[in-house]
Order: structure tokens, then sequence, then C-alpha cells
């Protein structure tokens, strides 16, 4: 057992203690340190129609292929607990082990829950100004999540540890394009996983305000996070449970199956009324079918049945349907993301969604090792997908490498940019009369320039995008300052954003109860483990 067991969090490593418990500053202080000009805090909205990968009749088909599933086929449910609560609403029970059984629900039940659950939420963090509203037209996104490596340019591809935990939500802190945490942006191994979640969630509350989640790893970690998310906001048992403060993301065992940690931490949140993401991992030609459609079927049945579920426990909690269907090397069995089929496949399954009602999750993703261009391309193709489903949530939308499984400093500030402009493209377009411009075009007539002209001079500020990475010099002048790279530029500029941070601001009192809630916890052992 490491040292790290009965220790608080230790001195230097954590957010300074902080008189005032108001909802953090503005992260991007232009105009005393200069680092980078990022977009103010916002929820973009995406004013875009969907596009429709398959006509009505496509969509009424898989539908019923994920119902035929759950009628006739089953999910088995590796939790005893979830079964039982099935078997009261008359569903058929079948395979009982003692610890799993197969489920089948009809699809009049099924149904009838999810049309519980609301089209529409709000999570509320800590920081109030932060909230982040689910559904509808908006779109929030969030930081890479647990992959167990790192990476930059000084220090290379490396395990990850709590100093690159800390760096990397100190980055998701700052970047006002991530609306939240949706876990570890990398896992500390250093840290024994007994009590990795204490460490951990002390410094995500600790060097953020933004909205956190809680792994659904095990029931003791899940009532900690709980517990640690409340005390920080502040809220009693009560307030905490009157609304949404926290989320947790399951994912199915594909295919067909739900296990026990999952379906326990969906089971806890749903009765104190905070919101579950169900995102079954479905890879074509290996956890599903080989095909799109079935792939799709497959996936909105594993997740209909966990958020059938939540509606039995806790009829109107908030449920999202998540999304990560895409499809494997056939040469050599290697998952591949931002594929064509990743982005039909997040199509259809933003069809399916808006069919029941549902938010949906979805995901930018690439398979590079480093981020070069093909990270760009396929996190782009990844994004046009989520853009395009109508997505509510983007989980791993900076910072994902390897298919996942690092967390690249420079691909974070990469994306970020992406992630602006993308804001920025959604920005509704105005057709007054001073937008249509008329007065202006009659001024210059015919061979002019609008350089000059009050009508420009009034907006040329705020008219275009400004991005803090990009180069948009010539050649010459490009060379002329050092023919500085893409990958450099964000090298330079993550460094100083993580030398230059101030975490947001917290109560001295709240902090203090934080840290004793982590103390305790450790002496009495954290959650237990096999080692």
């Amino acid at each position: 057992m490491p040292d790290t067991l009965d220790t608080a969090p230790e001195s230097g490593t954590t957010a300074p203690r902080r008189s005032r418990r108001m909802g953090g500053r503005a992260a991007n202080k232009r105009g005393k340190a200069g680092i980078i000009e990022q977009l103010q805090w916002q929820i973009p909205q995406n004013p875009d129609q969907p596009i429709q990968a398959i006509p009505e009749e496509g969509v009424e088909a898989i539908h019923d292929g994920a119902m035929r599933i759950l009628e006739e086929i089953g999910i088995e449910f590796l939790n005893m607990e979830a079964v039982e609560i099935f078997r009261r609403e008359g569903c058929t029970i079948s395979e009982e082990t003692g610890e799993s059984a197969v489920v089948r629900m009809d699809r009049n039940l099924v149904m009838e829950k999810i049309a519980l659950a609301p089209a529409q939420f709000t999570i509320t963090p800590r920081n109030p100004d932060k909230e982040i509203p689910i559904g509808g037209n908006n779109i929030v996104f969030g930081n890479i999540s647990s992959p167990p490596n790192c990476s930059d340019l000084d220090r290379g591809r490396r395990t990850g540890d709590r100093e690159s935990f800390q760096d990397l939500m100190k980055l998701t802190q700052y970047f006002n394009c991530l609306h939240f945490s949706g876990g570890y942006p990398v896992e500390p191994i250093d840290i024994h996983p007994s009590i990795r979640h204490l460490d951990c969630l002390y410094d995500m509350l600790t060097l953020t305000d933004k909205t956190v989640h809680a792994y659904s790893l095990g029931t003791e970690r899940v009532e900690d996070v709980i517990e640690m998310v409340r005390i920080a906001a502040g809220l009693t048992h009560e307030e905490f449970d009157a609304k949404p403060r926290m989320f947790t993301n399951i994912n199915s065992t594909s295919p067909l199956k739900h296990d026990w940690p999952m379906i326990d931490g969906l089971m806890r949140l749903a009765r104190r009324g905070q919101p579950t993401i169900v995102t079954p991992f479905t890879l074509a030609g290996a956890m599903s079918p080989i095909t799109i459609a079935g792939t799709v079927a497959q996936s909105i049945a594993e997740g209909l049945s966990a958020i059938t579920l939540v509606q039995i426990i806790n009829p109107g909690c908030p449920a999202v349907l998540g999304t990560f269907s895409s499809n494997v090397d056939m040469k050599t069995g290697a998952p591949a993301f931002g594929t064509p089929e990743y982005m039909r496949a997040t199509q259809i399954t933003g069809q399916m969604a808006r069919r029941y009602g549902l938010p949906l999750r979805a995901t930018n993703t690439c398979v590079s090792n480093t981020p070069d261009n093909q990270a760009t391309w396929e996190s782009a193709n990844s994004m046009f997908a989520v853009l395009t489903s109508q997505a509510n949530m983007v989980y791993h939308a900076a910072g994902w490498l390897e298919g996942g499984l690092c967390a690249g400093y420079e691909k974070l500030v990469m994306d970020c940019e992406h992630l602006q402009q993308l804001t920025s493209y959604m920005r509704p377009v105005n057709w007054d009369e001073s937008e249509i411009a008329l007065d202006a075009i009659r001024e210059i007539g015919q061979g002019g320039h609008f350089f000059g002209i009050q009508h420009t001079q009034d907006r040329y500020e705020t008219a275009f995008y400004s991005p803090f990475l990009s180069d948009w010099s010539n050649y010459e002048n490009w060379c002329d300052r050092g023919a500085v790279t893409t990958l450099e530029r964000a090298h330079k500029i993550w460094k100083r954003i993580i030398d230059e941070f101030e975490a947001p601001p917290l109560d001295e009192a709240i902090e203090e109860e934080l840290r004793s809630f982590v103390e305790k916890r450790k002496r009495e052992g954290g959650a237990p483990t096999d080692f």
C-alpha cells in the first residue's frame, strides 16, 4: 500500500485556499496575463437542421430491430438488484445464475418509461454561472477522459501521474470552450486505486468550478463523489437531490450486457435525481454486427434498457443516450475512430435519439498516435458527425489521441482552437437592414473597397473569428518569425496557461470540509480493491 493512503492532498499541489465562494472569474484574464484571446464562456446552440442519414422507414426499421432484441433476445444484467426491479415490472427473467440474469422487456414498457425522461435539463456545478443545459439545440464540450497515458513535446509519452492530471485539469478550467469534465483527463497511476477517486475529485473540485462526473466503478467511489460534489457546492442533502449537480456515464459490456458496478452507479444516482449518460461501446465487426444498421440497433437496445431502469427507479430523472459506435480494422482487429462508418453511425443514432425525445452524447475521436494530419482529419470527421447529428454533449472533445489511450497536451490546445471555430460557425446570422448593408454598398459603388468606411469601422473588431492558434500570416512573415509549426505554438500556449494558472475561488470553510472528508475516507481505507 503506498504512503499516500493515509495522507491529505499534498500541500502545494492543489488550489490555494480562498475566503470567497463566489463562482470563479473568467479563466482568461487577457487584460492582465495576455496568454491567448479566447471566446467568452457561452453555451453554443446548433442552428442547423440535423442530417437525415436514413429515411424515416429506416429509422423505424432500426427501432423495430432494437425492440425485438429487447423482447426476443434480451439483455444480461450482472446486477441482481436491477433484475428484481425488472421482475416487479413484469419483465421476463431467464438464465438466472444468482449473480446475473437475462432480462426480456416488452416494447410497450420500454417506450412508456423512456417517455418519462426529460428532453432537456440543466446541470448546475458549484459555480452556478457555469451551469450547462443539456438537450434541445444546446451543445456542450468536455475534456479528454480516462486515458492511462499522456504526452507533450517536452516529456514525450508517459504513464499518467497526479502532476499531469492536475496540469490537464488546469487546462480544462482555463479554456472557456470546455464546459464539463467527463472524467479524469489522465489516470494518475501513482495514486493507489483505493483512494484515487478521493484525490482526483479533490483536485477537480478545487482546480475547476465546472461540472464533474463520477465513475460508476463501485459503491464507495460513487457515494464518495456524490458527497464531495455536495460539500464543494455548499449544499444540504435536500438541495443536492432537488436538481442535477453532477452525472455519471456508463458503458454496456457489448454485446448485450450491463455489468454490476455500472448499473449500481446508475441506480444510486437515479435515486438522488442525478443524470446518467448510457453509452454502449459497440465496434462493428467485433462487439456488434459488421453492418452499420445492426450495430446501431444493438446499441439502441443496450442503451434503452438502462434508461428504462432509470425511469422505473425515479420517473422523470434525466438520462442521456450516448453513441460510441465505430468499426474495427478487419486486418488487425484494432478499433478505428473518426471513420466514415463512425460518422454515419453517429448521425443515425442522432435520428434515433430524436425519435425517443432523448438528449444525445457523442464523441470527438481519432486513432492517430500523434497530433498530426491524420489526427486532424479524424477529429474533424468526428466533429462533423457531432454537429450534423445534433449531439448535445460531446465527450473527449479536446485532447484525444491513440483511440483514447493517450491525452495530448498540444492536441488539447489544438482541439480547443477547433471548438472555438465551430462555436463561431454556429453563431446566428442576422439579416436586418444594417446587416444587408445596402447603404454601405451604395456608398462604395463600383470598384471601391470597404476597409475605411464607417460601416466596417463599427464592426471590424468583432465581425470575424480571430484564432489564438492558427497562423494567418504569409509565408515570408511566418519564416521571419521562426517558421513555428502549429504543434510548437500549441506547446508554448499550454505551458504559459499552466505557469500562470489561478484556481477559481472556493470558500475556505468549504475547502476545509472537503479536505477533512478526504482525510477521513483515506483513514477508513477508501474503496476496496483486489490489491
